[in-house]
């Protein structure tokens, strides 16, 4: 298997797996049992990973809550401000090519009562800062954009949004589920109030990830699971050690190595780029490059059905889309929204490059690309004829 779908997953780096083992066996005792000497190095490991995260993103482990991935971490973000909306604040922004699991969460929101405005992007899948103000009123409470799209990679200027937010006091939120782990991030720097994190997206398990939550001005959030009030009486339940710990050693990894993965993985991107021009006359590549993460590519291959071709390919993942929503066979409604072509869209690949790809892996990739594409083309041929 020839594996380029990393923006749907990535695979967990040994490292990772390592710390967790034990956790799963011989050190399995609760971390929220009364204390003692079985538990009590269990309770400082879970903080240590807490501390890694933070570190990663510019944070105070304090600010740190753990969750089940970022869709949950998406909806306490958003379904938890619906205090708010109770008392009159009750306006939400955001994009239309966010994730579903904020469309989603945001028009639940509507239903009880919010007023939510759906921005367009651009053409290159970027936010128009001056609709965006013009969109701002006195009762927005909550922006929430994601900081890099999850079929594109764009990268929105969320430094910038984040100063907008500040100087007009409201909540900003933004999604870094495929962010986080990739590129630099310092959300004190960028006014980030909260943000989604992910663990299986940058080499940790799947099954946890957190919310950052800024400490001071505190945030009051409602709940989402009630129970025994884990998570500083956030988010309720019982922590995935093994999980708690993967994520942890994942965030310390990339800390040391982030600058490296990322220039490895755009070397691999630009020579990508190279030998898919190479053999194809018409590919359209969709979204900015400029403001891009560099493990991400996302083209249109004109011709050709991307769910056939991915179907039809004999080793190599890729992928036509959103890992969430390619279950349901749709077209990209992230590259409709873009303002693409119903056939652009069709055509669509999404490639995700990881730390551990080769130029070996490229080439058997490409090489497999095209074949697939030519035999499905000398097949379509036939049955026209």
């Amino acid at each position: 298997m020839i594996y380029l779908d990393n923006n749907a997953t990535t695979q967990v780096d040994k490292r990772v797996l390592k710390k967790m083992l034990p956790f799963f066996t011989e050190r399995f005792n609760n971390p929220h049992s009364q204390v003692t000497k079985y538990n009590a190095d269990i309770i400082k490991k879970i903080d240590s990973a807490r501390e890694y995260l933070a570190n990663l993103i510019g944070a105070k482990k304090e600010e740190i809550i753990f969750t089940s991935g970022a869709t949950e971490s998406n909806n306490l973000a958003i379904k938890g401000l619906m205090n708010k909306v109770k008392r009159g604040k009750n306006h939400f922004l955001t994009l239309n090519t966010e994730h579903k699991c904020v469309l989603e969460a945001m028009r639940r929101m509507e239903i009880k009562g919010a007023k939510v405005t759906i921005l367009n992007v651009d053409k290159k899948g970027l936010i128009d800062i001056e609709q965006f103000l013009k969109s701002i009123t006195d009762s927005t409470v909550l922006v929430s954009i994601m900081f890099a799209n999850n079929e594109t990679g764009v990268i929105q200027p969320i430094e910038k949004i984040g100063k907008i937010c500040k100087d007009k006091n409201i909540l900003f939120h933004t999604d870094a589920a495929q962010a986080v782990g990739k590129i630099e991030i310092d959300v004190k720097k960028m006014n980030i109030d909260m943000m989604s994190i992910s663990g299986h997206k940058f080499y940790g398990p799947k099954g946890i990830g957190a919310l950052y939550m800024r400490e001071k001005p505190r945030i009051r959030l409602e709940t989402l699971i009630d129970g025994g009030g884990q998570e500083m009486n956030i988010r309720s339940g019982t922590l995935p050690v093994p999980l708690c710990i993967g994520i942890g050693e994942a965030a310390k990894i990339a800390k040391k190595e982030i600058k490296k993965d990322s220039a490895n993985c755009l070397y691999l991107r630009n020579y990508l780029i190279e030998k898919i021009k190479k053999k194809f006359n018409k590919i359209h590549i969709n979204g900015c490059m400029k403001n891009r993460l560099s493990s991400n590519l996302n083209f249109s291959l004109s011709g050709i059905n991307s769910i056939d071709l991915i179907n039809n390919l004999d080793y190599t993942v890729i992928s036509a889309g959103s890992a969430c929503t390619s279950a349901e066979i749709e077209s990209s409604y992230v590259l409709s929204g873009m303002g693409l072509k119903k056939s652009m869209v069709e055509s669509s690949i999404r490639i995700g490059i990881s730390k551990f790809n080769t130029r070996k892996d490229i080439d058997k990739a490409i090489d497999d690309i095209y074949k697939t594409v030519m035999r499905l083309k000398n097949k379509s041929a036939k049955n026209n004829s």
